[in-house]
């Protein structure tokens, strides 16, 4: 199946063509094709072990696939370390373990980036990472060390690292999932700002009112497929597959 969010005219920002993986003998990902837009929301959903998490670690080479194309920005994801650089400048990535380094302060975190990968001067790099502490909402956490804040801070400095980067494309892998509960919406309604200022986004979630709210399309996988694509309102009230059925009675409540 080939989904395509129809939200702008232009060329597609990420492409999955015929997309296959496999672990040895076990075939994770199955012809999986997608077209995303500049500026669409996706959410990708289904049970455990469906190839979510893995498809969208394949569009900036945290896993390799052995069949099928990926492009980003027009670029081609091969095996030359040059396209997957490339690519990786321009996609974000924001996992379920918020992977900040201990023994550096949430300052030096966002900086860290930009300085050595970039060439920014510290000052100006600084400057722009109270800018996105800002707008997570916790310029006051900027000296502190990650083991002295909560999940949910942690994920947002880990969101604002991303970010610092400028990147064209911002992947989610279940961002939520290591969270306690009450420190979800935290997270979330970081997310859907990003959102609604237009940021290009894949997030692989099983919050279904992020879901309903945010989404341009909700991608269904199971098996390593994608079973269906729909609109949140058409995927949520009129499914069509019997696995995508299945699945909404058990995480719909």
């Amino acid at each position: 199946m080939t989904i395509s969010p129809k939200t702008v005219a232009d060329a597609p920002v990420i492409t999955l063509e015929n997309v296959n993986k496999w672990y040895g003998d076990f075939h994770v990902l199955r012809d999986v094709s997608m077209q995303v837009a500049q500026g669409a929301k996706i959410v990708i959903c289904g049970p455990s072990g469906s190839g979510k998490s893995t498809a969208i670690r394949c569009i900036n080479g945290l896993e390799e696939h052995q069949e099928g194309r990926i492009s980003v920005d027009g670029i081609e994801l091969t095996d030359d370390l040059r396209s997957v650089n490339a690519i990786r400048r321009r996609v974000g990535m924001v996992f379920q373990n918020f992977n900040l380094f201990p023994h550096l302060t949430v300052l030096d975190n966002l900086t860290l980036g930009p300085t050595l990968a970039q060439g920014v001067r510290k000052d100006e790099a600084e400057a722009a990472a109270m800018e996105l502490l800002r707008r997570v909402r916790i310029p006051d956490q900027a000296l502190k060390y990650p083991g002295q804040l909560s999940g949910g801070q942690q994920q947002r400095v880990a969101i604002a690292r991303s970010l610092i980067l400028r990147p064209r494309v911002m992947l989610f892998d279940e961002p939520t999932s290591a969270l306690d509960p009450e420190m979800v919406h935290e997270v979330l309604d970081v997310m859907t700002e990003l959102a609604q200022e237009g940021m290009t986004m894949l997030c692989v979630t099983h919050e279904m009112g992020f879901a309903r709210k945010v989404a341009d399309l909700v991608v269904f996988m199971d098996a390593g497929c994608i079973v269906e694509a729909a609109p949140p309102e058409e995927f949520f009230t009129a499914p069509k597959n019997e696995r995508t059925r299945s699945f909404l009675s058990q995480v719909l409540h």
